[in-house]
């Protein structure tokens, strides 16, 4: 596998990174995954700018968004993956130096790593649905950086698979804030209810896309917190994610979501969502 790492397109063997690396001391950085098709990556401007929002949020200045993605995207005919469904890691650390909680010496230079990797979508899953379970949400207050720093979405996930689910909604103070990986919305009456970005939150690429084509379709959207307690009322769930796409959730903990099979309202954003170019 070619990877991309400071600068360099090297193999995967050949990437040597430091102890002190703050990424691996800390969790100091940001990440993105993005999808692509044909060579092309899925809604580029909107994870370029989120990567340029995360990196400008913990104050890593030195990284070139636009011409890291450029690199990013080269990976994709290095790999033979410039034909069909893909998916694109990149990461960037404040880089190494002796460990201090304090940032480093200014002349730091970050650590950039990057991968691509081939992606089958979740057909039999999109087909059938999913069961998710509900946890406490116990991330910390700025889940709108896409940070390195997941320990609680991923002991939230592990309890998902522990449990026979695909996901795990994360609830606090009484309302449902996304999942461990993705984000989450409820169908009320066929309007479809998403929870409003806030500090925590991660401004999900796939949540705006799929809200744009409730727009195109005329279907109406509210945006405010669902309750724990209402989400047996919707009539659908559904969550939403890069690699995820749109994602029917049939089962919540030990009941039923509505009729127990995929509902309408998704179905019908998935299929819109699944008609969209790389843009």
């Amino acid at each position: 596998m070619t990877v991309y790492f400071n600068g360099s397109y090297i193999d995967k063997a050949d990437v040597s990174i430091s102890p002190d690396d703050r990424g691996f001391v800390f969790g100091d950085g940001v990440y993105e995954v993005a999808r692509a098709e044909d060579g092309a990556l899925f809604q580029l401007d909107a994870h370029r700018r989120r990567l340029a929002r995360s990196l400008e949020a913990i104050r890593i200045h030195d990284v070139d968004p636009d011409a890291l993605w450029e690199r990013v995207r080269g990976l994709l005919p290095r790999n033979g993956l410039d034909a069909g469904p893909a998916k694109v890691y990149l990461q960037v650390t404040r880089g190494a130096a002796p460990r201090q909680h304090a940032f480093p010496d200014a002349s730091t230079e970050p650590t950039v790593y990057a991968r691509a990797s081939a992606h089958e979508p979740p057909l039999a899953r999109w087909r059938n649905g999913v069961k998710v379970i509900l946890r406490p949400d116990q991330r910390w207050d700025r889940c709108d950086i896409k940070s390195l720093n997941y320990l609680p979405n991923v002991l939230a996930n592990q309890a998902a698979q522990e449990a026979g689910a695909y996901e795990a909604l994360l609830v606090r103070d009484g309302f449902v804030t996304e999942g461990s990986h993705s984000s989450v919305a409820a169908v009320f009456d066929g309007t479809v209810t998403v929870h409003p970005f806030t500090n925590r939150t991660l401004p999900g690429i796939t949540r705006e896309v799929v809200l744009e084509l409730c727009e195109d379709l005329g279907r109406p959207v509210e945006t405010f917190p669902v309750a724990v307690d209402a989400l047996p009322d919707a009539d659908e769930l559904f969550l939403m994610g890069t690699t995820t796409g749109v994602m029917p959730i049939v089962q919540v903990d030990d009941w039923t979501v509505g009729d127990g099979t995929p509902g309408p309202v998704a179905q019908e954003l998935l299929a819109a969502f699944r008609a969209l170019e790389p843009a």
